[in-house]
């Protein structure tokens, strides 16, 4: 039993970390999924908290799963785990049944699994969680009550700096299929033999002589006798769904040269894009970089478009406002949103692959790009800047040890 109890502590400690920081490190996409759900049950009063919850629900799971893993509050975790298991496996089970969502969320853009899949995920985890819960006052930590005061304090402000960084700016992971380094017309691809969306076709026919509306299928359907029936209606449901391509609404529509998707994504030069998916909502702060970084384009023979999902009043609206030099095309809002998570951002492509993107805060002033290599430059950026978050992440594991360290050493010489 201590075995089981264990191997249950340390697994559903792995999921809750995994969920919780997956969702942490990309805020505004838990806070999109959230919006979804709140219309898909005709909640949109509640559209207004959405970010709210957002950092409350991946805070809460990465801390459960902290203490879970480490054995630490363990009652307190038990407490909570089976609270999100309370709720969350109900709901798992509503949303298969209804399938108002397709993608529950549960771990960002990391993992996406059906809500079928996510509902007996569920069932597994619920079943560890209640060995977890009945078993609670048998767990003994490691650490006495003030390392574990420390480590859970040091938790919530690793994780809250962790989202706020990631809200203000861009995650630092990225799993969507438009992640720097990603190929966009691979994405695009559907394999050969993939299977496809299968639907079932109904056909409604009215009977002439008794004005009976009755229903048939494909095979049975009277079409050949036109004097006892005519054609009333017809309705498509989805039965099975099949392989859907990571990128499957990318289209960019010019106002005056229509579909220009292909021409973009094979130009062998360099293209930026202004990603703002509602220019209602859009940060006017840095528009004058980008006005800038346009003009910079048009000199080096460089594409450079906006994208949005706003209409054409709302575009010239902007345009003559802040004095756009460049062309905005249109595109699907929820494709704009999963490009990059900011309003706007700025996107660099070279035949289809994202070479690098920047939030509004962080977009470049034009000095950086003059006389450089944009994909050298854009190489360079990205590694550094992930080896600055791994060094970062390496003191604060340094500093937490030795933390932990000093005060076991002074409860020795004290005793």
């Amino acid at each position: 039993m201590k075995i089981l109890m264990n191997i249950c502590r340390i697994l559903v400690g792995i999921v809750f970390i995994f969920s919780g920081f997956v969702k942490g490190v990309d805020p505004l996409g838990s806070n999109y999924k959230f919006i979804d759900y709140f219309n898909a049950f005709g909640m949109g009063w509640m559209n207004f908290s959405a970010l709210f919850f957002s950092f409350v629900l991946s805070l809460a799971e990465f801390l459960i799963g902290i203490c879970l893993f480490l054995n630490i509050k363990t009652k307190w975790a038990a407490w909570g785990a089976l609270f999100f298991m309370a709720i969350f496996t109900p709901l798992t089970l509503v949303l298969a049944i209804k399938n108002p969502v397709t993608d529950c969320g549960c771990f960002g853009d990391a993992w996406v699994l059906s809500n079928w899949e996510t509902f007996w995920k569920n069932v597994v985890l619920l079943a560890m969680v209640l060995i977890i819960f009945f078993k609670r006052e048998r767990y003994k930590s490691i650490f006495n009550f003030l390392e574990q005061t420390v480590l859970l304090v040091g938790t919530i402000i690793f994780m809250l700096c962790i989202e706020f960084y990631c809200y203000r700016h861009l995650p630092i992971l990225d799993f969507r299929p438009y992640a720097i380094g990603k190929n966009i017309p691979e994405g695009m691809v559907v394999p050969e033999g993939a299977p496809r969306d299968e639907y079932k076709i109904t056909l409604n026919y009215k009977n002439k002589n008794t004005g009976e509306v009755k229903e048939f299928d494909e095979t049975n359907y009277p079409w050949q006798d036109t004097l006892n029936w005519e054609f009333h209606s017809s309705e498509q449901k989805l039965i099975k769904e099949g392989f859907k391509a990571p990128i499957h609404d990318f289209v960019m529509e010019h106002p005056s040269l229509g579909d220009i998707t292909d021409e973009v994504l094979e130009d062998e030069n360099y293209t930026f894009l202004v990603v703002a998916y509602n220019l209602d909502k859009v940060s006017t702060d840095n528009l004058d970089k980008l006005n800038e970084l346009s003009a910079y384009a048009r000199e080096k023979g460089y594409r450079f478009y906006g994208l949005t999902a706003s209409n054409s009043d709302k575009i010239q609206q902007l345009a003559s406002l802040y004095h756009i030099p460049y062309e905005f095309c249109s595109m699907d809002e929820i494709q704009l949103k999963t490009i990059v998570r900011s309003n706007p951002g700025l996107v660099l492509l070279k035949k289809g692959s994202v070479i690098n993107k920047w939030g509004d805060r962080d977009i470049p002033e034009l000095d950086v790009f003059r006389d450089k290599d944009l994909l050298a430059y854009s190489l360079n950026e990205h590694r550094n800047t992930t080896d600055k978050y791994v060094v970062y992440t390496l003191i604060l594991l340094y500093l937490s040890v030795l933390f932990l360290y000093m005060i076991r050493k002074y409860k020795k010489a004290k005793v």
